[in-house]
């Protein structure tokens, strides 16, 4: 966190904030990108308090915080992000008072009002359909992306799940793969029987033939058995949807926005749809409570008796 070139070396807040950090790495065994996320808002945070002359973090207050948000806004920071910052603003500095048994939380008092939902982007089963087995000019690894496309749709994955996933996680016979999420956390989760056979005929196909006789743990990989890049997902599901005549904006996370709002709209409860997403809050899932309004009529009809 230190500037590059100061010779007095990091303050002692940028310390602070290292330890923190590392706290979040290895102690609460956060994924690397959550990491630098907070690593980015709090680098702000120590920037601001520099220029407030605040050298110690036992010695920030909540007016430091105040003063630290009204910056973010000025600079033209969204609602959501300023949320975000306060989030780790607050997380860092109750760590703080852990660490040097301080009394008072600065940010206790502190809240800013909460910016409106966004509701996630969904397709329609046809969509997905058409996006998932449409022929594209020049495609070359058909029976790969089909089985990426299959699985990230069944199993709600997130991209960075299916270019790690193993091989080994995968067990086809009993219709499951067994998927590390963030935090190191696994979660089980049914493949349903079009990703089963999708990715069963690029295991004997196509990944044979990309590997060229050497071994690989990734289940998707380039010819050489490298594992594929999060960029090349994201161009294949923009390719598919163009070719497939779906509006702009589909992208990786639109498949697992689309898996949850389906098995709601099927009728399947908010709590099994966390546990397959892999929210380690209810408050995460929540919103998808907003994009199925029919289904939820439908529930309360059926069910209330005075509906």
């Amino acid at each position: 966190m230190a500037a590059a070139g100061r010779r007095d070396g990091p303050s002692a807040i940028e310390r602070s904030i290292d330890s923190y950090l590392d706290h979040l790495a290895v102690e609460r065994g956060l994924a690397k990108r959550s990491v630098e996320a907070y690593g980015r808002d709090l680098s702000a945070f120590a920037q601001d308090l520099v220029a407030r002359r605040v050298r110690n973090p036992t010695a920030i207050r909540a007016d430091d915080v105040r003063a630290h948000l009204v910056a973010l806004e000025g600079r033209g920071l969204a609602a959501r992000s300023q949320a975000r910052a306060l989030a780790a603003v607050r997380s860092y500095l109750r760590w703080v008072a852990r660490e040097h048994c301080l009394s008072e939380d600065p940010t206790a008092g502190i809240h800013l009002r909460r910016p409106p939902g966004r509701l996630p982007r969904s397709l329609g089963h046809g969509e997905v359909g058409r996006i998932v087995t449409v022929t594209v000019p020049g495609g070359r690894r058909t029976q790969r992306d089909r089985a990426l496309l299959e699985l990230l749709y069944a199993c709600g994955l997130r991209v960075s799940e299916a270019t790690a996933l193993p091989v080994h996680a995968l067990n086809l016979e009993a219709g499951f793969v067994t998927v590390l999420g963030k935090g190191n956390k696994e979660r089980v989760v049914p493949l349903g029987q079009h990703a089963r056979e999708a990715i069963l005929e690029y295991l004997t196909g196509e990944r044979p033939k990309l590997l060229r006789g050497r071994n690989a743990p990734h289940l998707f990989v380039r010819a050489g058995g490298q594992p594929i890049s999060r960029q090349t997902v994201w161009k294949l599901v923009r390719t598919r949807a163009r070719a497939a005549a779906v509006a702009s904006g589909v992208s990786p996370h639109t498949l697992r926005h689309t898996f949850a709002t389906h098995l709601l709209g099927g009728g399947a409860d908010l709590r099994v749809v966390q546990a397959l997403l892999g929210h380690a809050d209810i408050g995460t899932t929540q919103i998808y409570t907003h994009v199925a309004p029919e289904r939820l009529r439908a529930v309360h009809r059926r069910h209330h008796p005075r509906a």
